[in-house]
């Protein structure tokens, strides 16, 4: 297997609006950031991905970009963003950013154009339709709620948005617009950044014709679409995105893609294809959800989280890369979803992060994860600020007529603010986040999960995810081994061994609160074992071919 930087690597995700406000403005910024880089340094982290600091009006937080190659004025100036990346550079750290090119905003000097006429030279930088019969083009929705389209009264048409009608999608069938988005790329590259997370890059090819979508329900729900997910000339449009532009820089890229499978991923990772490094699949933070989508709430079962894991481990291995994750920006956090944040948070957290971190592929840390923030319930909904979010909540309880304590149940579970409370670096007022007035209102539990805390507890998540970063760089096997899944039908256990050549690793992880006993199969032969990180206290000497599992408890075992 090829050997190459950004496997070896341990990225950390960060999302600037709430990781640390310099300036009073309670709004996390680009000084903020350069003030923190110390702190993930000593992490051990090597890569920060930077969620979008471009200009933008901030209908979807920076996912809809008014100017590409300007920064966002409450984030700071180029010269700010400029010193970051020197900073970042200078410490050893690489910088990916994010690339949001499926839409725009609709205040980007483009779309002004292209809404002024028929005839506009930006009209077809755009997906503009007539309405039919009277309504819109087709039935597609929005994965923000309600219909994909938009009627401009300016030219008596609709554009296209996949997200909020502030995001139109840009039209990747013009080759004008493809040289656009390639040399915005290269602008960034050439002021040495290091690769790019990519916005939802499956959705750029549409079915031709925009033809109406069928499925069981009458409904089409953007994640569940065949007319814009993986269309028909993505990879066209990912091997041109790397002859222009990627193969002339050592980068890394991440595509995020909603509804990809293994064999799809393949084909966009795979070495000699030329498309993309990583791909972020959806297949595991979909396992919760029931058949009306992401707010329609089912108990997650470990056997499919097996199945999940394990599909994609051994899909890819020897054909592409996983990127492993189990939290970001959009999803909830995952030791309220995964693992249990009450009696055994601190347990749990570091047993999450040992299942995800042991495994073949790129693991990303999700700011606040390191210490084990968990999920928030803010009492009304006035208090919550994500689009998605209060789209949901509008149509089903103000024009559904729903139960509104049962949406918010809904909300508290799955809501993407609950990853965007500010990190909560210690316990003075507002976490030490912001000296002013949160843009979001801060976890209430500050007070006792803080940054501060955690870096000055041996025993805390941050000194474990630090141990296991530090284990990742020190043993090959960690990045490259091989997985295969062992007692696949154990309802509270998750174990796998990794190999490499003739070393082995074994990784127990009990999922539940409850005692389960461990019992090593036959088939995987030792003579000795060595024990490399457990979240428990562990006698080194303790026989493992029986083990009574503490809750929540993780061991990783070299054996010989």
């Amino acid at each position: 297997m090829k050997k190459t930087w950004w496997k070896d690597s341990t990225v950390y995700q960060i999302y600037p609006r709430s990781f640390n406000d310099s300036n009073g403005d309670g709004i996390g910024d680009i000084n903020g950031i350069i003030e923190k880089l110390d702190y993930l340094k000593d992490l051990g982290i090597d890569v920060i991905w930077l969620s979008p600091v471009y200009k933008s009006p901030n209908d979807d937080n920076g996912y809809d970009i008014s100017d590409y190659k300007k920064i966002m004025d409450e984030f700071g100036t180029m010269e700010d963003w400029e010193r970051l990346l020197d900073e970042m550079h200078q410490r050893g750290l690489k910088l990916i950013m994010d690339l949001v090119v499926n839409h725009s905003s609709d205040e980007h000097p483009w779309f002004q154009e292209s809404r002024k006429s028929k005839d506009n030279p930006y009209r077809d930088y755009f997906i503009w339709r007539p309405g039919k019969d009277g309504a819109e083009p087709n039935n597609w929705e929005s994965c923000f709620s309600g219909s994909a389209w938009q009627y401009d009264e300016a030219t008596g048409e609709y554009y296209l948005h996949l997200f909020s009608k502030k995001q139109p999608d840009l039209n990747w069938e013009n080759p004008k617009l493809r040289e656009e988005v390639y040399d915005m790329m290269k602008f960034w590259l050439d002021k040495g950044i290091d690769g790019f997370r990519m916005d939802v890059i499956n959705f750029i090819s549409k079915v031709p014709g925009l033809p109406e979508a069928h499925n069981p329900s009458g409904k089409t729900y953007a994640w569940g679409g065949d007319y814009f997910m993986n269309g028909p000339r993505i990879h066209e449009y990912m091997q041109e995105m790397n002859k222009e532009v990627l193969s002339h820089y050592d980068v890394m890229t991440v595509g995020e893609m909603p509804g990809v499978d293994t064999e799809e991923a393949a084909l966009y990772t795979a070495d000699e294809r030329d498309e993309l490094n990583m791909v972020f699949q959806f297949e595991h933070v979909d396992l919760d959800a029931g058949p009306g989508g992401k707010w329609d709430l089912k108990p997650l079962e470990l056997k499919d989280l097996k199945a999940t894991f394990t599909k994609w481990q051994k899909g890819l291995e020897g054909k592409g890369w996983n990127s492993l994750y189990l939290n970001n920006h959009d999803q909830p956090r995952m030791v309220s979803r995964f693992g249990n944040d009450k009696e055994y948070r601190v347990e749990s957290a570091k047993m999450l992060a040992t299942f995800l971190h042991m495994m073949q592929g790129t693991p990303y840390v999700y700011q606040g994860e390191e210490i084990g923030m968990t999920n928030v319930q803010f009492e009304t909904i006035e208090e919550y600020q994500d689009i998605e979010t209060l789209n949901m909540y509008h149509e089903k309880v103000i024009d559904g007529g729903e139960d509104p304590g049962q949406v918010m149940e809904s909300i508290y579970v799955k809501g993407r603010d609950n990853a965007r409370t500010p990190i909560q670096w210690d316990d003075s007022e507002n976490a030490g986040f912001t000296e002013g007035t949160p843009w979001l209102k801060v976890n209430p539990n500050y007070k006792e999960i803080n940054a501060k805390q955690a870096v000055e507890d041996p025993v805390s998540v941050y000194h474990y995810y630090k141990k296991l970063i530090q284990l990742r760089k020190e043993n090959e096997i960690i990045v490259y081994g091989s997985y295969d899944l062992i007692l696949e039908d154990h309802p509270q256990i998750y174990a796998y061994t990794r190999t490499l050549g003739d070393e082995k690793l074994v990784v127990i992880l009990n999922f539940s609160g409850d005692r389960p006993v461990f019992e090593m199969p036959e088939h995987v032969a030792y003579e000795a074992h060595e024990l490399l990180i457990n979240n428990y206290e562990v006698d080194d000497q303790e026989q493992i071919q029986s083990i009574e599992l503490k809750p929540y408890e993780a061991r990783v075992y070299r054996l010989k």
